[in-house]
């Protein structure tokens, strides 16, 4: 014990009246250690409990546990920092230290880890939300971390996105309000075909699909859209809701193939495109010149 002892009261660094030792820096990393296991333990303490018997929502219950997670770690880093003997001068130098720091490089950081707690409390983006990025991506919110956000695409592929391009850039969140979402389905018949006939087994199909939501003044319905270059052009109008509008792209099909099983049973021609070749004739004066030979 004594070894011990006298190991623990080694000095590792001193600086003017300040001395380290090692027995500080492992009661340090200690301290440490217990805060992360205190967080994830209360952490699925609460999912597991709290999460089960309440009736508050998955998403609700995510923000709360990240801010309760974020508050514990800060407590016990600035415990760890008094257990190495810094005062509250010294705990502000090392602030302004940082302040420089993320004025110099930092800013990144900073900026995506306030974004990020921004995002809990606004609430304008939550886990499950299904969102298009102003890039184009499509995916569902998996985990709102303190420098990014986990992404999960179409293709199941894990994307992690900034947090600060959620506040600064043009996010479509097809989920914050409610789930159900109208999807907009173009198509074409050739000209001549009975327009009412097209809109009324069109309409039939779609509504006879498990996909179609209707209520209220959520209903599906065709319009004519133009006269195309080879095709008259229609656009069916449906109502989605529930996961089905995270798989945009199936659902798409789903109604083209209806659509398409729909014309064929009801004898409507589906257009390709037809273009009009006109050849302009000309007389040429295939009569040679003999002028110069009768000169």
């Amino acid at each position: 014990m004594k070894l011990l002892g006298d190991w623990l009261q080694l000095r590792l660094l001193e600086i003017g009246d300040y001395v380290l030792t090692l027995g500080e820096v492992c009661r340090f990393l200690f301290i440490l250690v217990i805060t992360l296991v205190l967080s994830r333990w209360l952490s699925r303490l609460l999912t597991n409990v709290v999460g089960s018997r309440s009736r508050i929502s998955p998403s609700q219950l995510y923000t709360f546990n990240r801010l309760m997670s974020y508050t514990i770690l800060f407590i016990g880093f600035l415990m760890a920092l008094s257990s190495l003997g810094f005062s509250f001068d010294k705990m502000l130098l090392v602030a302004g230290a940082l302040g420089v720091g993320i004025g110099f490089g930092l800013q990144n950081i900073a900026n995506n880890f306030v974004s990020g707690i921004i995002i809990l409390f606004e609430k304008s983006l939550r886990v499950g939300d299904f969102v298009e990025l102003e890039s184009g991506l499509l995916g569902e919110v998996y985990e709102i971390n303190i420098r990014s956000t986990l992404l999960k695409t179409m293709d199941n592929a894990d994307i992690l996105v900034p947090n600060s391009e959620f506040i600064n850039g043009r996010v479509n969140n097809w989920t914050l309000k409610d789930d159900e979402r109208r999807f907009s389905i173009p198509f074409g018949v050739a000209y001549g075909s009975d327009t009412d006939k097209v809109m009324a087994v069109v309409l039939e199909a779609a509504k006879a699909l498990p996909l179609t939501f209707e209520k209220g003044d959520r209903k599906t319905f065709v319009v004519m859209k133009e006269f195309g270059d080879s095709s008259l052009n229609f656009a069916l109008s449906v109502w989605v809701r529930g996961d089905s509008i995270k798989r945009p792209g199936l659902v798409k099909s789903e109604y083209l193939l209806a659509i398409n099983k729909a014309l064929v049973e009801n004898q409507i021609e589906i257009p390709f495109p037809q273009r009009d070749l006109h050849l302009r004739s000309s007389t040429v004066n295939l009569v040679p010149n003999t002028s110069e030979d009768q000169r």
